[in-house]
């Protein structure tokens, strides 16, 4: 059913001193006022009358002044008319994936309580394209919102998710981000299915195609003696290049235990950085892992799991030679903390840690290769997997079987043979030459 118009009513208004036509109609229940234009009146005792003459260009009689207020109402209805249109459009067609999108991240910060290194990593995913970066320099390149941000959610089909990955992956990027886009726009639509707000029929990034990507590298990891020389350079302070204050003796002291607390404990950057002395225990030659750094924000370690690592003789020594520091060793004092006891800054310390591996020509390993470090160490040293996958906190032991490239081979295949053994079969069979590698 078309609406009438309204007819609008022409009321003279002034502005420092001056005459103006104003149209005054009701719309939809709602009163609106347009300015028409200057008046062409003049003041007779106290009410306007028209002015004599000929009405100059720019100014409005009555009549036409009832043309324009016409055509301002006209307009009007026209461009309400269309915004319904559009909203009714709108509605029918339901919410657009960026409405989703928006809903999954509030969704994932306040009901889940994911961590803020996630948080971050999604809302990248899910950027507008062009938004600055929070962090150095750069822009985000928004390839899921410009692809899929404007669309229908309950329209997008498996195809256009398809094309959206084939976009992402012409860039040349690597599988494991291809699949991490995949990832985060599967959990978008997981949400909207689930949601009773969105009820979305269906997830059309479920039936897309994972990427093939390359088995992870083989862990490389240091010697003790490398570790002792990554340790030694960061003490000294000659990477440096320039003589230290108290300050920064403080700080070369502290990283150089800190690195060797990385390698012989296996914690986790954010698990060591939120260490307090509360959660050593001497007695029981273990640490508590209860906390961890993540965005910059304190929370529940990387599994939500709290676990406790035994501390060998090695990573005690280096908590001792810490606790003998005047100031902050009180339990509720960081174990890894700056000068005034505040938290170390997670960036710095990388940087210094690579100039000091560079400075003692160490192979270019990262920080987080010291935890793949204890790993490995401990798995060659024969601890068995089950003791190194709770040392660490992982949630499977298949994370842990990577660490199993560290064993000697010669090792493994010794107790291959004493499996295999048979008093048929035995190692004096084999050619003098072969039997040498047994022993």
């Amino acid at each position: 059913m078309t609406v009438a118009a309204p007819v609008p009513a022409l009321i003279v208004r002034q502005h420092n001193g001056e005459p103006f036509y104003e149209a005054k109609f009701r719309y939809q229940g709602k009163q609106v006022k347009r300015r028409v234009g200057p008046a062409w009146l003049t003041r007779d005792g106290d009410v306007w009358a028209p002015h004599p003459g000929r009405v100059p260009d720019g100014y409005f009689d009555v009549r036409r002044a009832n043309v324009r207020a016409a055509e301002l109402v006209t307009a009007y209805v026209a461009e309400l008319d269309a915004a319904d249109e559009a909203e009714q459009l709108r509605l029918s067609a339901g919410p657009t994936f960026r409405e989703v999108a928006h809903a999954y991240l509030d969704w994932l910060e306040r009901v889940r309580g994911a961590k803020p290194a996630t948080l971050r990593q999604h809302r990248s995913d899910l950027a507008e394209p062009g938004v600055a970066y929070s962090r150095g320099a750069g822009e985000t390149n928004g390839h899921i919102m410009a692809a899929l941000g404007d669309l229908s959610a309950k329209r997008i089909s498996t195809q256009d998710v398809e094309e959206l990955l084939d976009r992402v992956a012409a860039t040349g990027v690597s599988s494991r981000t291809v699949n991490r886009v995949r990832d985060v726009v599967r959990a978008v639509f997981n949400f909207g299915v689930r949601s009773v707000r969105f009820q979305l029929p269906s997830n059309p990034a479920a039936s897309t195609d994972r990427r093939r990507a390359s088995e992870p590298a083989v862990l490389i990891f240091y010697t003790p003696e490398e570790i002792e020389e990554l340790a030694r350079t960061l003490e000294s302070g000659a990477y440096r290049g320039s003589p230290r204050d108290r300050l920064t003796e403080f700080e070369d002291a502290r990283d150089a235990e800190a690195v060797r607390v990385a390698a012989y404990a296996g914690l986790r950057l954010g698990e060591q950085l939120a260490l307090r002395w509360s959660d050593v225990d001497w007695a029981g030659s273990a640490l508590t892992i209860s906390r961890a750094v993540s965005g910059g924000v304190e929370g529940p370690p990387k599994t939500g799991q709290i676990r406790r690592v035994p501390i060998s003789d090695q990573a005690a020594a280096a908590l001792e030679r810490l606790s003998r520091r005047q100031d902050f060793t009180e339990p509720d004092d960081y174990v890894f903390c700056n000068a005034y006891g505040r938290r170390v800054d997670d960036s710095a310390l990388r940087r210094r840690y690579k100039r000091a591996r560079d400075h003692a020509a160490l192979r270019p390993l990262r920080w987080h290769d010291l935890r793949h470090t204890f790993g490995s160490l401990l798995v060659a040293g024969g601890v068995d997997l089950v003791s190194v996958r709770d040392a660490m906190g992982h949630a499977q032991l298949a994370t842990t079987s990577r660490y199993l490239h560290a064993r000697p081979a010669t090792e493994r295949a010794a107790s291959f043979t004493a499996a295999f053994a048979t008093k048929e079969l035995s190692v004096v069979d084999l050619p003098a030459e072969r039997k040498s590698l047994r022993t």
